[in-house]
């Protein structure tokens, strides 16, 4: 491998973690190569290579990910560890390339422990919603489902839950695609369906493995779904996510899997739904006034014992003039109560279960959104952006 390819690789790494990227995109287009850095959840062009380098460069980044040079034809996976001398410590890039009609296409997912919140008291949650989730972990059994879209730091909730848990005197198994980080004590199972390991496999293997605590990288069919909801009924914490528009909508996705409803009512104890919203950088942001009726129309309303300060983004160097730095979770946490059971056994709609579960204290996203757009965390803008009306 010519020796300017193999430095141009290192520098797109070194790069992305110093700029806190999530994610690296080479992409080759009709005569051009384009890379883009995702940071806070936003593509931004960096400074592309020439267009006779693509092949090269795809190919140094296969060696590095040991996938096959040879194989053009075919979308592959992999991994690459490397030590980031910045941080003293190692960083692990997930490798997806794609053959497209003008070459393979590369994305490297960046994943960088020390930048994600590990840690229950480090999540994005008021108070209320913290003392709910830990509740719901501290109960011997049952089901906590974590949803929302792809992007929205589902995982990294589990893993966040899955480390409070995590002692000598528990086991806990999970089972996911792919594991993303690895833990001291936790038995991580990669799913691999080539070999017919799925899920639903994996799970059932699992249950025979006298766990406490499992943690299911996504509910995706029936057959995953039922076993899970069981495990959760004969004595086992079961961690999950679920890929639903919020926590509402996640009972109907799994009676529509065919659980049988009145199976999800007595395993379900918590369902958090979240998104996640840029920062305002703190450096640079700047006080503004909102319009009454842009306010309006976000479904804005005072809070209580909150002192509205609203500021817009600038910026400056620090956040490469964007005007936002990093990330926050916007949660919305619902408690399955005995109100929200009967509900499900009549196969309510989402807005019975969201109406239900606004009038017994659940902070819905649009409102998490909003509050931390009166507390000057956020702006409107991003509040409209990630979340739905109510």
């Amino acid at each position: 491998m010519a020796a300017p390819v193999v430095k141009l690789v290192n520098v797109f790494l070194t790069q992305a973690i110093e700029e806190r990227a999530s994610d690296i995109h080479i992409e080759p287009f009709d005569k051009k190569l384009s890379v883009r850095f995702r940071i806070d959840g936003v593509l931004y062009e960096r400074q592309p290579p020439p267009f006779q380098l693509a092949r090269s460069i795809v190919s140094r980044i296969k060696i590095m990910a040991k996938l096959d040079i040879a194989e053009h034809r075919l979308p592959q996976d992999g991994r690459i560890r490397i030590t980031s001398k910045s941080k003293g410590h190692e960083i692990d890039f997930r490798i997806s390339t794609l053959p497209t009609a003008h070459g393979e296409k590369v994305v490297m997912r960046v994943l960088d422990k020390s930048t994600t919140a590990m840690d229950l008291d480090r999540l994005d949650l008021d108070p209320d919603g913290r003392a709910k989730l830990r509740k719901a972990l501290d109960a011997p059994h049952g089901m906590i489902i974590v949803t929302g879209p792809t992007g929205s730091g589902k995982t990294t909730t589990l893993y966040a839950c899955l480390q409070h848990l995590n002692t000598p005197k528990v086991n806990i198994i999970t089972t996911e695609d792919p594991i993303e980080y690895q833990f001291p004590g936790i038995n991580q199972v990669q799913v691999n369906p080539d070999i017919k390991l799925t899920f639903a496999a994996a799970l059932r293997s699992i249950l025979r493995q006298d766990p406490d605590i499992v943690m299911v990288g996504e509910i995706r069919d029936l057959e995953t779904a039922d076993i899970a909801v069981k495990a959760a009924l004969t004595g086992h914490l079961v961690l999950s996510t679920l890929h639903t528009n919020s926590a509402a909508a996640s009972f109907a996705r799994i009676t529509d899997m065919g659980v049988e409803p009145f199976l999800t009512a007595s395993a379900m104890q918590l369902v958090l739904a979240q998104r996640l919203a840029r920062r305002l950088c703190e450096r640079c942001k700047k006080p503004i006034k909102i319009d009454p009726g842009t306010l309006s129309r976000a479904q804005y309303k005072p809070f209580e014992g909150v002192k509205e300060e609203f500021f817009g983004p600038v910026g400056c160097q620090f956040c490469r003039d964007t005007g936002y730095s990093k990330r926050m979770g916007v949660m919305e946490v619902l408690v399955v109560t005995d109100e929200i059971r009967r509900l499900i056994l009549s196969n309510a709609d989402a807005t019975k279960f969201k109406q239900t579960a606004v009038e017994q204290g659940m902070t819905s996203l649009r409102q998490s959104a909003l509050l931390r757009v009166a507390q000057g965390i956020t702006t409107i803008e991003e509040a409209l952006r990630v979340t739905m009306a109510d």
